[in-house]
């Protein structure tokens, strides 16, 4: 993509992802997220003639923040902004991001400018209250509004953030992973309703050809998830829910549907008796054995 570059980092173990974004090389530039290791990124910036500015944070859990202080040795002047709900979900920082890092606040409606990238906060709760994913464009002439050809994609004018079109990529936190979804059983989670109406209602509403880094493992796309992605698949009628009963989380439940997860097991759609939805860990479900 002209005029941007991203790096990734991903951790052996949490298999979360840190990514340095800039405004081509010797351009301004920023993190999303702080999980680490940080060292290589570290590396790539001084290689680049990068001088990042920002660490922005999808939110507050410990695989995606843990190493902004490491970051902040490096860059002492790099401000530190989260949504304020996650904010207060940290306690403000303290020694959760290492000692004498101050958090700022963003939130969805503003916009951020590095260089020729615009940085848009979207709101997509469910995994936490306060989860942001970041839009990254680079404008383009081309009419608002417009879908690569052969996009499935529905259109409508204004985008997510008020976003108008142009070359980008979404930085999806643990809303949306390569063909699965994130949970809403995690410290600080909302709802189920809430997850999906991040996906559906903002996430796929940005053009076919956006790249979605997600915050942990393998890059992916609008337009892949939607046509591949096994959830969206049935929250858009294409296949249908399942019936089986289970067992999920020591409770009775029906399963809707058993999805791959990012880390090579499963994520579990499962509707209680009370008819309220709900995005668990596959590895907490079990699965009735028919008569």
């Amino acid at each position: 993509m002209a005029a941007m570059i991203v790096e990734r980092s991903l951790h052996n173990q949490f298999l979360s992802n840190t990514y340095l974004v800039a405004d081509g090389e010797g351009g301004p530039g920023f993190f999303v997220d702080a999980g680490g290791p940080v060292t290589p990124l570290i590396g790539a910036a001084e290689r680049l003639g990068i001088e990042p500015t920002h660490v922005l944070l999808t939110h507050h859990h410990f695989d995606h923040v843990s190493e902004v202080g490491a970051l902040r040795e490096r860059w002492p002047k790099l401000k530190v902004l989260i949504h304020p709900v996650e904010r207060d979900l940290l306690g403000g920082g303290g020694d959760a991001l290492g000692k004498g890092v101050e958090l700022g606040t963003v939130e969805a409606g503003e916009m951020l400018q590095f260089g020729l990238l615009e940085v848009r906060p979207l709101k997509t709760p469910g995994h936490t209250a306060g989860m942001l994913s970041f839009l990254v464009s680079v404008p383009r002439t081309h009419p608002p509004g417009a879908h690569p050809p052969g996009s499935a994609r529905p259109s409508s004018g204004s985008g997510p953030g008020g976003f108008q079109g142009g070359d980008a990529v979404v930085f999806t936190g643990d809303t949306l992973f390569k063909g699965s979804v994130g949970g809403v059983r995690a410290p600080g989670h909302t709802t189920y309703t809430d997850l999906r109406d991040s996906i559906m209602g903002t996430l796929m509403e940005l053009p076919g050809d956006t790249i979605i880094y997600p915050g942990h493992t393998d890059a992916t796309s609008v337009a892949r998830e939607w046509e591949q992605n096994a959830f969206i698949r049935v929250w858009r009628g294409l296949d249908a829910e399942g019936s089986d009963a289970c067992v999920a989380l020591g409770e009775p439940a029906t399963l809707i549907l058993l999805g791959e997860d990012y880390d090579g097991g499963k994520k579990a759609w499962v509707r209680w008796p009370d008819g309220k939805d709900d995005i668990v860990p596959g590895s907490r479900v079990e699965v009735a054995e028919q008569a």
